[in-house]
């Protein structure tokens, strides 16, 4: 659904699958830096809104997903994860509950699925599933900060910026967004997301084999890496770009350095998201072999980068990411304040 302010002058929509919401409005460092002051909203009403409500949504949604739902308390936002048998990602939810009803949004382009997936899976259980997209838009502040607004009142919000202003700061926080970040193999311990969208000691649900296996028997076989890209380029690398080792490295010829079925002779990995940050230039995440030595550099298509530890070469085994890690990362842009949203 077209956003009312892609009508704001100087309004630029952004690409798919984001192509109804504005990526600026004219001035994007600006918006950029307002954002991460806590000056600005960022128009994501592009993100389906779904509602589950009953008494057993709840215990319900906890037996389903990868989080501990079923004591939620009332207006805290947490993430939780859909998982296939193997433990791969199929959906990953950010919501709330009001005490009534959960509240959840998704990526642009999975709601139906994910409706007719939990229709199924509703049994005898007092649950009621809603796609309510045509009447709740989401607005954000930085990274975190989420606020579900009446979609009649998107044009009376303000100041904006665009999409790429919050996307610049999501990959300066290390946050990885579904669909662009991972493809049809990525499981939590590969992208740092044990910590915000995994209750580890919770019962069963659909691909927790995979994760206690890998929580406590071995390693992901990938691992999520920021990567500060050459400045000097001028196209940032797009999604899927392949990502190879550093020309001066021994290692780029060997084959077993190589991602299995790549295409591309000495691939380790791919570019999920990229995006020019208004401090550090630009910037990029990508998932990268687990085996690739931290210390040396890569290429991300053309462009040389220097990679960033965000999960360890040790995850799994009961190593985590370090919160500090994220939480530096999340404050790079020192002294910011933000907005109360909620």
């Amino acid at each position: 659904m077209r956003s009312p302010l892609l009508d704001v002058p100087g309004a630029v929509p952004a690409a798919s699958p984001d192509d109804t919401v504005a990526a600026h409005y004219g001035d994007p460092y600006g918006e950029q830096r307002a954002l991460a002051a806590g000056r600005a909203v960022v128009d994501r009403s592009n993100r389906p809104v779904i509602t589950v409500s009953g008494p057993d949504r709840l215990s319900w949604l906890n037996s389903l997903s990868s989080q501990k739902l079923d004591d939620l308390p009332p207006g805290v936002w947490t993430q939780t994860l859909f998982l296939d048998p193997q433990g791969r990602l199929e959906h990953h939810l950010h919501l709330r509950d009001d005490g009534e009803t959960t509240w959840i949004h998704v990526e642009p382009g999975t709601s139906e699925g994910l409706v007719a997936w939990l229709e199924k899976m509703r049994f005898m259980l007092r649950v009621e599933i809603a796609d309510v997209s045509a009447d709740w838009a989401v607005v954000s502040g930085v990274p975190g900060d989420d606020r579900l607004i009446p979609r009649p009142e998107l044009a009376a919000q303000g100041p904006l910026a665009g999409l790429w202003a919050y996307e610049a700061l999501r990959i300066e926080a290390h946050i990885p967004r579904y669909g662009f970040d991972t493809d049809h193999k990525s499981i939590p311990h590969e992208l740092g997301l044990i910590e915000p969208a995994v209750h580890l000691k919770k019962g069963c649900y659909r691909g927790q084999e995979t994760v206690a296996r890998v929580h406590n028997l071995g390693h992901p076989p990938r691992r999520l890496v920021f990567l500060h890209l050459d400045g000097s380029v001028d196209e940032l690398p797009p999604h899927g770009t392949p990502v190879t080792l550093g020309v001066s490295t021994p290692l780029e010829a060997d084959p077993e350095a190589a991602v299995e079925g790549s295409a591309t002779p000495g691939q380790i990995g791919f570019v999920g998201s990229s995006a020019r940050h208004h401090e550090l230039g630009p910037i990029a995440l990508a998932v990268v072999k687990r085996t690739v030595p931290v210390d040396i550099d890569l290429v991300a298509g053309h462009v040389a980068a220097k990679q960033e530890v965000i999960v360890p070469q040790d995850a799994g085994r009961n190593v985590q990411v370090d919160p500090e890690l994220r939480k530096q990362a999340a404050m790079m842009a020192r002294d910011r304040k933000r907005p109360n949203l909620m």
